[in-house]
């Protein structure tokens, strides 16, 4: 099929790719934008033009898949109108009010289809979409500024504070900007310990390549200090590893599989 009701190739891969992302716990970006996190509101936004986002069978995987439910809900309502085309596609978007598995998102598709997808309906739904993300994102911010204080007075261990980062900014959708200048304010911070930083260093994978690197370049480019270059050094161990899983391997001999010196020498750096 090249275009059937809305359905294209091009959607039928973005769709594969974001149900990738799902799976390896990657963020959604925009179509050609890795540095743009795809966000409900840029769903709700129908002035915007999401490319082939835009497709049913995107949309239905976003309200269908998604883990968080102000994404979902978001897709629900922008695939809402699709319903008045065709039949066809108004028995799609029933079928995903069936498969969400968030509550929300079966409560509203079904008050569509039971109006018929009448316009005043679909109006109602957005403006109760809107309302569920502004509430969410509210919510997360909070957990996230709580989760901030008891860090700094000890309350919260290491790897429980940076686990909560990336799930509460990941579900509430938070920008791509402030996720970066976060992380970056934190790895620079002579308040924070080292083993957290150490953390967010080994998750560095789970945010766009563009923001990646800027968050590398504000490491690499801070003033100079024992506290600093500890972790300078930790980032340019990761690049290096990196660059040599990039490269071709030669086949090894009697190589041993345990931790060579460098890497008992950083083990040691990190936690004694």
């Amino acid at each position: 099929m090249s275009d059937l009701d809305g359905f294209t190739h091009a959607g039928l891969k973005t769709a594969l790719d974001i149900k990738e992302n799902y799976k390896t716990g990657n963020p959604v970006c925009l179509p050609g934008d890795e540095s743009n996190i795809l966000i409900p509101e840029y769903l709700l936004n129908h002035n915007l033009n999401l490319e082939t986002i835009e497709d049913p069978i995107v949309l239905a995987m976003l309200a269908t898949r998604d883990p968080e439910a102000p994404m979902a809900l978001a897709a629900a309502a922008r695939m809402s109108p699709l319903g008045r085309k065709t039949k066809l596609l108004a028995g799609v978007y029933g079928v995903v009010g069936e498969a969400s598995r968030h509550p929300v998102v079966k409560k509203c598709i079904a008050l569509i289809t039971d109006q018929a997808f009448d316009p005043d309906a679909i109006t109602s739904i957005r403006g109760h979409a809107a309302t569920f993300i502004a509430r969410s994102r509210r919510d997360y911010t909070g957990a996230l500024r709580e989760n901030l204080k008891s860090l700094l007075d000890g309350s919260i261990v290491p790897r429980m504070f940076v686990r909560q980062f990336f799930e509460l900014t990941e579900a509430g959708n938070m920008r791509t900007d402030i996720r970066r200048k976060l992380v970056v304010s934190l790895l620079l911070s002579a308040n924070v310990r080292p083993a957290i930083k150490f953390l967010f260093l080994e998750n560095l994978s789970r945010f766009p390549a563009t923001v990646r690197r800027a968050i590398i370049t504000a490491v690499l480019k801070s003033e100079p200090s024992h506290h600093m270059d500890i972790i300078k050094e930790e980032v340019r161990w990761i690049l290096g590893r990196e660059r040599d899983e990039k490269s071709p391997q030669p086949d090894s001999v009697g190589v041993s599989p345990s931790l060579d010196l460098g890497d008992k020498q950083r083990a040691g750096l990190r936690w004694n």
